[in-house]
């Protein structure tokens, strides 16, 4: 199937054209189910408009369980080991989707809580202002590798770990597609909650599934992100309006997307920088307040009163700890500053390796280490 491009089909045949192994990232927000009985008036009598869709009609439980293992079965055939799933339900559907989900053999790593900051009031007064959904997200299997952008969240969030309940308000104003002030799609999701979803657990490039397209927020989101997607749709409304939203959307330039904070310190033993003298035997390196320093030995363990290891170990001693990074402890003298053993390190992977060069990524970066033996 071509790659950004929404297609009219039932979402279980769609995918059923699909490779194994071939998606990068799903994200689903099929059907609640949400067994609506009477009609919704505000205090004003005005009607509420609710979600009444044919779409979202089933006769039964067993109904819709049947059909979302069929939809499941199909994500988890195409889902990458390294990709993931993210699941939006309510109450009405969320809880029987999850054990389908654990049924299938996906391992659910979080259940985020989308707290609507902008909710529609309970107007019956018969229960709590529901002001919340759930996202289930879950790789492919237990031993799966998902992409998990942790760094990055952590920078939107202000250098604090992102949590797991999303405070957002729901899609209003310019943004809610509508038609002569009626809304086209009564579940429309905002771009903020995709955006999250999909930074957070893609690259560029990847490819990004939604089952069910709707009006197309999860490709307007890959697309503004230089992600690649395919998209079902089986209403012709929603397609024709998805495709519409497209068409004006730019992607963001390449330069402001790449994720420097998640690139992983090269492997290279420190006695590497010893052999090519980045480090000389006999130098000293010193810890951050230079109260402790130990001899740099040629084959590259370092001496300090009398004990003999490696960085790790040596740093760990001074610090009387079990383990320690000796890569952020020590430090080492150039031009009367001192200069830590990892910026070092640094230094010789992006000239050996081409390190932090812009278009390397991390299997080249791992290939290119294995030819150190070339140099040393």
């Amino acid at each position: 199937m071509e790659i950004n491009k929404i297609y009219k089909i039932d979402c279980i045949e769609g995918m059923q054209k699909l490779e194994d192994n071939s998606i990068d990232l799903i994200f689903a927000d099929p059907p609640y189910n949400l067994q609506l009985r009477d009609e919704l008036y505000r205090p004003n009598q005005s009607k509420v408009d609710a979600v009444n869709d044919d779409w979202d009609q089933f006769d039964s439980f067993e109904h819709y369980d049947n059909f979302s293992k069929k939809w499941l079965k199909e994500c988890k055939r195409i889902l990458k080991t390294t990709g993931s799933i993210w699941v939006i339900g309510s109450y009405h559907n969320i809880f029987r989707i999850g054990k389908i989900m654990q049924d299938l053999g996906f391992w659910i790593l979080n259940d985020i809580i989308w707290v609507k900051t902008n909710p529609m009031p309970n107007f019956k007064g018969t229960r709590f202002n529901n002001a919340h959904e759930t996202l289930i997200w879950a790789s492919k299997n237990e031993k799966a590798k998902p992409t998990f952008h942790y760094k990055t969240m952590k920078v939107v969030n202000d250098d604090k770990q992102m949590r797991s309940d999303w405070y957002l308000p729901i899609c209003i104003g310019s943004e809610r597609l509508t038609i002569n002030g009626k809304k086209i799609h009564s579940t429309q999701k905002p771009e903020a909650l995709l955006y999250r979803v999909i930074i957070s657990s893609s690259n560029e490039e990847d490819l990004v599934l939604d089952p069910f397209m709707g009006t197309g927020t999860t490709a307007a989101v890959a697309k503004k992100l230089n992600r690649k997607f395919i998209g079902f749709e089986v209403e012709e409304k929603y397609l024709a309006t998805a495709n519409e939203r497209l068409s004006s959307i730019k992607a963001i330039s390449s330069n402001l997307l790449d994720y420097k904070v998640e690139r992983k310190p090269p492997k290279i033993p420190f006695g590497t920088l010893v052999e090519n003298e980045y480090i000389k035997a006999g130098e000293e390196l010193y810890s951050k307040d230079m109260m402790y320093s130990a001899i740099v030995k040629a084959n590259g363990s370092l001496e300090y009163n009398n004990n003999q290891g490696s960085i790790h170990k040596i740093s760990a001693l001074i610090l009387q700890k079990n383990a320690n990074n000796g890569w952020t402890y020590w430090f080492v003298k150039r031009n009367d500053n001192l200069v830590s053993i990892d910026t070092i390190r640094r230094e010789f992977a992006e000239k050996y390796l081409g390190y932090l060069n812009s278009d390397l990524d991390k299997q080249k970066i791992e290939k290119n280490t294995k030819k150190l033996s070339d140099f040393i």
